[in-house]
């Protein structure tokens, strides 16, 4: 088999590095980069500062260090740190001069954990479909989404919070300058991501310091709103859970918080998600897309059948009624008309059903504000194969099914794990990665042997591609659960 002629070093703006040869000798990986400095110290909630220099040759042959997480987060990276603002490159291009489309993933994780350097987004499969595939790590919890006045005030831009995005932009940008050497084409990137890396997607879409970084992007189960319709917080509010949790910690100064060990403010708060800062989020990002602001590029969004078996343990009727009704206020009826909560069987059926629906309102709503500008082209898939359980598991336990996250391993082809995969599976596999990649290559989904996708239209085409043991479009939406959630939407983007 020919070897990846891509020979090392290969010349970044910060030196020279060398890779190593992926399980396919086509394949070369280059693996814990530093894409930009250590956010220690001082530049501990900053802006990413540009990676340093280095003389000679950089070994890039095994994996950074993992964000600062709570124990149990996803990532095999033999440490973690504070210092893990790193990036992994697969590409199967034989030469530079060959500008391959590339794809850049944001793992998931709930903001507070996971890695990219998991095995299960190894991008070896990917790119000997044609891309060269990067995964990156960005920071996490308290230390990628931190308010406080000092920070805000200290800030030449009067933000702070959404550290986290300000590094993912930061990996855009280095890919901008540097993916070319690998053989990626540079006016080609496609952002993907799943969860709280669909969710950072999101909002890079509608940032305008991401404008231009990013030509294409792939959204599985998150949008801006996360998994759910909810209100944004503003910075003051984020401002204030800041302050809160100095208090907790005994910090009566940001430079006390930065004198604090890491360990230390890991114990102390999740930090909050997204926030309007003014600067990387200028406003709402859902009034940014209502009013058409967003970047402009083809998205491809869904969501699985069975999104909550990952989150949710059965409420029984009475807890679930009265959290309903709690959240729903004056739309509680008209929920519970479509989510009946008759008996605790009932509700609990009903409490999964909700999760599915609402999430996937989400991700179609997006495919609708973004199909409104007029020019770009959006992709609606709905996954609904249930992957084998893994031996031991108990069927319809927590994860079971079409669960959040099923449709990952599908997308990179690694079906990993103690399962007894099919071929089916394979197959799907196949199908599923080949629609991600000519997205990526083209825009479209589309390609030779595979169903036909139609894009979505609100008007002439809302039916979502099923991804499930058959491939085919599927039935359209109920418009009443449509309605609900719309309601819902309206009611939160005007608080």
């Amino acid at each position: 088999m020919a070897l990846a002629a891509i020979m090392d070093p290969v010349r970044l703006d910060t030196g020279l590095i060398s890779g190593t040869s992926g399980k396919d000798a086509e394949v070369r990986v280059f693996k814990g980069i530093p894409y930009a400095a250590a956010p220690v110290d001082k530049l501990r909630w900053r802006a990413p500062q540009p990676a340093a220099h280095w003389d000679g040759v950089r070994k890039a042959d095994e994996f950074g260090a993992i964000c600062m997480q709570a124990a149990g987060g996803r990532g095999p990276a033999p440490q973690m740190s504070e210092d893990c603002l790193f990036l992994n490159v697969w590409t199967a291009a034989k030469s530079a001069n060959e500008r391959r489309p590339v794809m850049v993933w944001l793992h998931p994780g709930g903001y507070t954990s996971g890695s990219g350097s998991s095995p299960a987004y190894d991008g070896e499969n990917l790119a000997k479909k044609g891309v060269v595939l990067v995964t990156i790590n960005y920071r996490l919890g308290i230390f990628g989404f931190f308010s406080h006045p000092e920070l805000t005030s200290e800030s030449d831009r009067h933000a702070s919070g959404n550290y986290a995005f300000m590094d993912q932009i930061a990996a855009l940008q280095w890919v901008q300058k540097n993916i070319a050497a690998f053989g990626g084409d540079p006016r080609r990137v496609t952002v993907f991501g799943d969860s709280a890396g669909a969710a950072s997607l999101s909002n890079l879409v509608g940032s305008p310091l991401a404008k231009g970084l990013f030509q294409r992007a792939i959204a599985e189960s998150g949008a801006w709103l996360g998994l759910s319709v909810n209100p944004m917080r503003t910075l003051a509010e984020a401002e204030q859970a800041g302050l809160k949790t100095a208090a907790t910690l005994g910090a009566k100064s940001l430079a006390e918080l930065r004198a604090k060990p890491a360990a230390e403010l890991l114990k102390a708060g999740r930090g909050g998600g997204p926030v309007i800062d003014g600067w990387v989020l200028p406003e709402d990002v859902g009034k940014i897309f209502a009013e058409g602001k967003q970047n402009d590029v083809p998205i491809l969004v869904g969501s699985n059948k069975d999104e909550g078996t990952f989150f949710i343990q059965p409420a029984g009727a009475e807890r679930f009624i009265e959290q309903e009704r709690r959240r729903f206020g004056d739309l509680a009826d008209t929920f519970f008309k479509l989510y009946p909560a008759g008996s605790d069987e009932e509700a609990n059926a009903s409490q999964l059903a909700a999760f599915r629906d609402e999430l996937g309102f989400v991700m179609r709503n997006w495919a609708r504000l973004q199909t409104k500008t007029g020019k770009s082209k959006a992709y609606l898939y709905y996954f609904t194969h249930e992957p084998p359980l893994a031996e031991g598991s108990p069927r319809g336990g927590r994860g079971s099914g079409a669960t959040h996250g099923a449709e990952a391993q599908y997308v990179f082809e690694n079906l990993l794990g103690n399962r007894p995969w099919t071929a089916l599976d394979r197959q799907l596999a196949d199908t599923i990665s080949s629609y991600w990649v000519n997205f990526a290559t083209h825009g479209d989904p589309n390609g030779k042997g595979l169903p036909q996708w139609p894009a979505y239209d609100e008007k002439r085409n809302s039916r979502p591609m099923v991804l499930g043991d058959t491939v085919e479009v599927g039935p359209e939406p109920n418009q009443s659960q449509l309605a609900f959630y719309q309601a819902l939407y309206e009611k939160a983007a005007a608080r």
